[in-house]
């Protein structure tokens, strides 16, 4: 499975390559969700993609990011304050009396105060790192989809829930960030050859099994990308989830995966995402009246670039 990406997380990059529009609306739904509380996890890549915006919705959407920030700068501060004096008051007690609770709270504090400083420092970093594109499950990302026969970059979440299922199923079915593709005509059946989208990738990372220099089983986490450095159009599946109750809208998405090809298998992991070929672009994402025999036909004559691996940082 595709348990990590790095993704295209600027939509200027959509635009340029692709002529896609942005959906503006959805952009700022979403910032919107999330500075009212909502469950929200957006790669700072996406932030930062406005952060040039002088007028409109695309300067309000970075200035949502930035309160959003604010935010989570004081309450890093309170943090390092509250723990500060915790320490103060262990360290006071064990200059009494050496006691186990006073000794846990000088360790535990001084971890949180350190883990507290290390998220102040990544928020008030200014140079842009690879990371800031790299999503995972539950983390939103920019897809390209059609509408009306127009291309537009979607902010989606990196796990599909489908149209009329319960909330509670991102909790049952926690894999559902990827779609295998024995099982398109199956569990998503209600979305292959319906809702078809693409998200632009450089890299992924899996989860793999090796044995050490003692022999031990650990596991390690690959990261795999194209050896001549493409970037991977991969297919992937969405969907618009609305709550009955509430008109709360979920837009979410997964990728599909298949059997990987022999270098992936030689580094020990056992599926791999699809990328489509550039000629093929249209056409899956404007699936409506073609066959599932055409689309399948676009995801075996995939993209094949070949996947050198490195041990993730």
């Amino acid at each position: 499975m595709c348990y990590s990406a790095m993704v295209w997380a600027d939509y200027h990059a959509f635009v340029r390559r692709f002529g896609a529009k942005l959906s503006i609306e959805e952009f700022v739904r979403l910032f919107r969700v999330r500075e009212n509380g909502g469950k929200v996890k957006i790669p700072r890549g996406m932030e930062d993609a406005f952060k040039d915006a002088t007028v409109g919705a695309e300067k309000l959407i970075y200035d949502l990011a930035r309160r959003y920030r604010d935010e989570q700068r004081n309450r890093h501060l309170m943090e390092i304050i509250e723990q500060g004096e915790r320490l103060q008051r262990a360290q006071a007690s064990l200059e009494k009396k050496a006691t186990k609770k006073a000794a846990d709270d000088v360790r535990i504090a001084g971890n949180k105060i350190a883990a507290a400083q290390r998220r102040l420092d990544e928020l008030d970093r200014d140079e842009p790192a690879p990371k800031d594109s790299r999503i995972y499950p539950g983390d939103y990302a920019p897809v390209m989809i059609v509408q009306n026969g127009e291309r537009l970059v979607v902010p989606m979440r990196y796990q599909c829930r489908i149209s009329g299922v319960p909330a509670s199923f991102d909790e049952k079915y926690p894999g559902t960030y990827n779609a295998r593709l024995d099982s398109l005509e199956g569990y998503w059946r209600n979305l292959f050859g319906r809702s078809h989208g693409v998200a632009v990738v450089t890299r992924f990372y899996e989860h793999v099994e090796r044995l050490d220099d003692e022999g031990k089983r650990r596991n390690e986490v690959l990261e795999f990308r194209p050896q001549d450095g493409r970037e991977m159009l991969v297919a992937c599946l969405w969907s618009r989830w609305t709550d009955e109750d509430t008109d709360e809208e979920l837009l979410s998405f997964a990728a599909i995966t298949t059997d990987p090809p022999p270098e992936v298998i030689a580094a020990g992991h056992d599926r791999c995402i699809i990328p489509i070929r550039a000629e093929h672009l249209d056409a899956w994402l404007s699936p409506e009246g073609r066959s599932l025999g055409e689309l399948y036909a676009i995801l075996e004559d995939r993209d094949r670039p070949y996947y050198e691996h490195t041990v993730a940082d």
